[in-house]
């Protein structure tokens, strides 16, 4: 099928290679559909949301955990940037209680999968028990498998989680063999001093546990968020089901780091949206070798960077749709 899609690339009204990264996405997107005229059906937004044991001992983060959930009632009143931006390009919101210290009222765009108040402090002990992960993971695939079913074939993950940057630092210090100094970035605003004393609170952690890359499943229980094991899992399955993910910044790139290291065909399905400001990323981007659409200097979350990408990857299955080819138009080549 690739050399198929090739030769159609090739043969459109054009310079071979002149539409750059358009040519590889539509290359790629044909390949995960097994078509030469792949659809983008019911692309959506999913933001997994939960609370951090570590944001409640108050060392790392700026703001209160109470902004989890008000931010996810902002998400559901459509008044966040990520609502703002999905509207602008014609994609749905979903959002996921992983795992909030906070109970909303019934709503349409919710789905409630919660595992508990938030996790532990990974201060003291892990963030979750196997048993709490092994089900995030779990719930996780299960809100893609109900959106695959209702006709959705591209999504982007989004988070929200008061401390979740340092979740993702752990995991990528784990997972990419580096010093908590090269993972650890300001997250939500932290100033320098912030931040290394955040590098420093993370290295107690570190010392605590002692995980390393050779068990990644015991780095995710251990370090991440509800939201980010509920991620690891919507990631595993939406590959599993030859979705096309649009990936997100820095936590959700901590998400794929393990889903890489236990099933690298995951990456198949992944176009890279952005790279977030958060320095972090771009070291797990380089690790990932990833070629990113859009550098905007972002680093909100909410899957923002993967809704303003979008767009570009709906003009590279459109040319590839719509674009005549040379013998159709009557050009010589």
């Amino acid at each position: 099928m690739n050399e198929l899609l090739q030769k159609k690339i090739d043969l459109k009204t054009k310079p071979p290679g002149s539409l750059g990264k358009l040519e590889t996405l539509a290359l790629q997107i044909g390949g995960i559909q097994n078509t030469l005229e792949p659809e983008l059906r019911d692309p959506t937004i999913v933001i997994f949301a939960a609370d951090h044991g570590i944001a409640s001992d108050g060392e790392v983060n700026p703001y209160p955990q109470e902004v989890t959930w008000q931010m996810v009632c902002n998400f559901l009143a459509g008044g966040a940037a990520i609502n703002v931006f999905a509207r602008q390009h014609g994609m749905a919101v979903k959002v996921v209680d992983a795992g909030v210290k906070h109970e909303f009222e019934a709503h349409p765009d919710l789905i409630d999968a919660k595992i508990d108040q938030g996790t532990k402090s990974y201060l003291h002990e892990p963030a979750m028990s196997e048993a709490q992960c092994l089900e995030a993971i779990e719930r996780g695939g299960e809100v893609i498998r109900n959106l695959h079913a209702g006709g959705c074939n591209v999504v982007g993950f989004g988070e929200m989680g008061i401390g979740n940057t340092s979740s993702a630092s752990l995991i990528m210090c784990a997972v990419m063999n580096l010093p908590i100094e090269d993972c650890v970035g300001s997250g939500t605003g932290l100033d320098s001093a912030g931040v290394q004393k955040k590098a420093e609170v993370l290295g107690r952690v570190i010392k605590k546990h002692q995980l390393t890359s050779d068990d990644p499943m015991k780095v995710l229980q251990t370090y991440g968020g509800f939201e980010i094991a509920m991620i690891y899992g919507a990631l595993i399955q939406a590959a599993d089901l030859k979705m096309l993910i649009l990936n997100d910044g820095f936590i959700v790139t901590a998400a794929l780091l393990v889903a890489a290291a236990t099933n690298p065909k995951v990456l198949d399905y992944c176009v890279f949206s952005h790279a977030s400001n958060e320095q972090g990323h771009q070291k797990m981007l380089s690790y990932l070798k990833a070629d990113p659409l859009l550098n905007l200097g972002l680093r909100l979350g909410e899957g923002t960077g993967a809704a303003m990408a979008y767009p570009i990857v709906e003009g590279a299955v459109n040319f590839l749709n719509q674009m005549t080819s040379f013998e159709d138009a009557g050009v010589s080549q």
